[in-house]
């Protein structure tokens, strides 16, 4: 069961496991959305469900990447 130390939202699936984490993901989530060519400061209302979308696939894809090259020994 997570601590409130390492829970940002009881009820849904975004949680952050790492405690102190949450400025890194947020610097990461804006580097890219830059990569996407979205404007993701301030308010996020005018970007679509697919636009929000496809910076978190992003995200996914880039930390598992980075997950498997250490396991391998790379960087």
């Amino acid at each position: 069961m997570p601590t409130a130390a390492n829970r940002v939202n009881e009820t849904g699936r975004n949680r952050v496991l790492v405690a102190g984490a949450e400025q890194a993901l947020e610097r990461f989530k804006n580097e890219i959305a830059t990569e996407l060519g979205l404007d993701y400061s301030g308010d996020k209302g005018n970007l679509t469900s697919r636009q929000n979308g496809y910076v978190g696939g992003l995200m996914v894809r880039k930390m598992i990447h980075q997950a498997e090259s250490q396991m391998v020994g790379g960087q």
